[in-house]
C-alpha cells in the first residue's frame, strides 16, 4: 500500500508592512518533494487559500525547480478542502509567509492534530509555525513536552527579520511547553521526537525529508 504525504504551503506573500515580498521557501518544498517521490510516496500539495502560492523570491536560486513544479503549484487546493484521514504524514513547508497565516488557521490546526494522532507530523524552518495550534487527543498542545527545533531567534537577527515578525517562533514554542533545541545558525539541525519531526532551517530540509521517509517506509 502506497503511503501518502500532504505538503502544506503558505498563501501569505507580504513581509509584514515592509512591502517586501515573501512566501514559501523553494528549497523546503523541492528537496523534500523529490525525496518523497524517489521513495515511492504519494504526494499532494495544499495551501492556506488554494491556487498558486507565492515563492519567496529570495529563495529562487537555492535549488533547481522541478520540471513539473509549476503545474503542481498552479492547482493547490485550499486547506478547507482537505480530508486529513487520507494521509499518513503532513509536511509543513517553511518560508517567512507562514508566520502570518499558519498559526491561527483552524483548518491547518485540525489537519495537523488529526494526522498527529497516528501518523507523522513534520515541519521545516518557519513551517514549524503550523504546529502552534495543533493539539493532542486530550487537548494539550501537540508540542508540549516534545523536543523540536525551528528557525531560531539568532537566525532571525542575522536575517534582519526580528523587528518585522509578528512573534518569535522560538519563544512561542517554548511558551507552549516545547523543549526547543537549535544548532548553529544556518547549519543542518533535525530533531525527531517519536513521529514529530522538525528541521531548523532550509539546510535541514533534506534531513527532515529523510526522517519522514524512514518512518513511513521502514518496517
Amino acid at each position: 500500500m502506497t503511503r501518502s504525504v500532504l505538503m502544506v504551503l503558505t498563501s501569505h506573500d507580504t513581509f509584514g508592512a515592509t512591502g517586501r515580498p515573501t512566501g514559501f521557501w523553494l528549497e523546503e518544498l523541492v528537496v523534500p518533494l523529490r525525496a518523497f517521490r524517489d521513495a515511492g510516496l504519494a504526494v499532494d500539495l495544499t495551501s492556506v487559500r488554494g491556487g498558486r502560492p507565492t515563492v519567496d523570491p529570495a529563495s529562487t536560486n537555492d535549488t533547481a525547480i522541478d520540471p513539473i513544479l509549476d503545474t503542481v503549484l498552479a492547482g493547490t487546493v485550499p486547506l478547507t478542502s482537505v480530508d486529513p484521514a487520507g494521509y499518513d504524514a503532513v509536511f509543513l513547508v517553511g518560508g517567512h509567509g507562514t508566520m502570518w497565516d499558519f498559526p491561527d488557521d483552524e483548518s491547518l490546526a485540525g489537519i495537523v492534530s488529526t494526522i498527529g494522532r497516528t501518523g507523522v507530523v513534520a515541519a521545516v524552518c518557519h513551517g514549524v509555525a503550523g504546529l502552534l495550534g495543533a493539539t493532542t487527543a486530550t487537548g494539550e498542545p501537540l508540542v508540549a513536552g516534545r523536543t523540536v527545533t525551528g528557525f531560531s531567534d539568532a537566525e532571525e537577527v542575522l536575517a534582519g527579520a526580528t523587528a518585522v515578525l509578528p512573534f518569535s517562533l522560538e519563544q512561542r514554542l517554548k511558551s507552549l511547553g516545547a523543549v526547543v533545541e537549535v544548532g548553529e545558525p544556518f547549519t543542518p539541525t533535525v530533531r525527531r521526537d517519536g513521529r514529530l519531526l522538525t528541521g531548523q532551517n532550509p539546510a535541514s530540509s533534506a534531513g527532515v525529508a529523510a526522517a519522514v521517509v524512514d518512518v513511513l517506509t521502514l518496517p
